[in-house]
């Protein structure tokens, strides 16, 4: 009885915090979603049912206020044809999210500045922010950016799972091409810090990271990136690149992707289902509305067949315990990769988020370090970024 009174006391001490602070995710990948005719960003999606696990009821639910919706692009060939589908697809998500969110106007508004996220939230509304994750839409081309930025972009992930023309990705098989930053990506730096926009490290190699903080003159974020301590996955940061981190004044934001937050147990059986899903829908490369709905549906069933066993919030947390005892409270926050491979036991979609509060109130956390964590470290970054392009 006492357990459950104090798990009562604690969650609405989290839910009274969550009203006076704006929470924020800085990475979901849920215009994917979009692509399918099915998806109702305005309704409440199960998860079971649907796998999805972003939308606007289960936002409020959940107790956050915004999230970063990233038009996500798969790398593909790196030709002039390559970067056009590329770019045209960008568009063609890009189209489908503002699309999506104008349907509802009482329950969403898209956002631009960093300071937007309050005015919203007096309003009742959640706030969608927009990303690209994957500068491979901008080929050869710099005036792209600007594009995408006028498009209602305010950050760019470097690559992702594969080197592009900008950098190395820290899992590309083929191994480094630039070691680094290529020349281009040099531009692509030096363009995003004019234009006012953020540079997103996830995904990149160590090297394009060391990189990008010898060239940018404004703090970074990693919008979904873990810690390789707890967990030794290329994707994470080790303890040198959060020093430098921190000299940079950016922020790491935790992401809540199982196989981040601790190393998987083998399933062999689960890797080869969905490895064969890929190689059948050309890795989601080029296809058409209806080839895309029958992969997502295989997708879906493949992910009820082979369930896998998830990492948990209190897992979560210490990678968010660790980055504060190595460089500070500062430059921590949260993006949980939602509708990308996000979720864990216990925030198993946006309806959940506030449990991440309960498990930080748990260990000693206050009002205000679990206001830095769910977006103030991350709008300071984004101010800086902003401010620094108007000067």
């Amino acid at each position: 009885m006492f357990l459950v009174s104090c798990k009562q006391d604690l969650n609405k001490k989290a839910e009274k915090i969550h009203e006076e602070i704006v929470s924020i995710d800085t990475h979901t990948d849920t215009p994917l979603n979009f692509l399918d005719p099915g998806f109702d960003i305005g309704k409440w999606n199960d998860f079971e049912e649907t796998r999805s696990r972003v939308d606007f009821p289960r936002m409020k639910a959940g107790k956050l206020d915004a999230v970063f919706m990233a038009v996500f692009i798969g790398q593909g060939e790196r030709s002039e044809e390559g970067n056009l589908k590329a770019k045209n697809r960008a568009l063609k998500i890009f189209n489908a999210l503002h699309e999506k969110i104008s349907l509802y106007p009482e329950q969403a508004e898209i956002a631009l500045n960093a300071d937007d996220v309050y005015r919203i939230k007096k309003t009742g509304k959640s706030t969608v922010y927009i990303g690209v994750e994957n500068g491979y839409p901008i080929g050869n081309n710099i005036d792209n950016i600007k594009e995408f930025y006028d498009l209602g972009a305010r950050y760019i992930t470097l690559c992702h799972t594969k080197n592009n023309d900008i950098c190395d990705s820290s899992t590309d098989k083929k191994g480094p091409e630039f070691d680094g930053l290529s020349e281009f990506g040099e531009e692509v730096v030096k363009e995003m810090n004019s234009l006012g926009m953020i540079i997103d490290v996830s995904h990149i190699s160590d090297s394009a990271y060391y990189d990008v903080l010898k060239r940018t003159n404004v703090p970074i974020i990693a919008s979904h990136s873990s810690i390789r301590a707890i967990c030794d996955n290329p994707r994470n940061f080790d303890d040198n690149m959060l020093y430098a981190l921190k000299d940079n004044g950016g922020v790491i934001q935790i992401c809540i992707l199982s196989d981040y937050i601790k190393t998987p147990a083998p399933y062999p059986e689960r890797d080869s289902a969905f490895q064969a899903i890929r190689i059948k829908y050309n890795h989601f490369d080029d296809l058409t509305e209806e080839q895309y709905h029958e992969a997502v549906i295989e997708w879906r069933e493949t992910d009820r067949k082979f369930p896998k066993e998830l990492a948990t919030v209190s897992d979560v947390v210490d990678h968010i315990d660790y980055v504060v005892k190595t460089i500070g409270i500062d430059y921590v926050g949260i993006g949980t990769d939602f509708d990308g491979g996000g979720g864990v036991e216990g925030c198993i979609d946006a309806s959940e988020m506030k449990n991440i509060t309960v498990e930080l109130l748990k260990r000693g956390y206050n009002k205000e370090e679990i206001k830095k964590i769910w977006g103030e470290n991350f709008l300071r970054v984004f101010r800086k970024v902003q401010i620094k392009a108007e000067i």
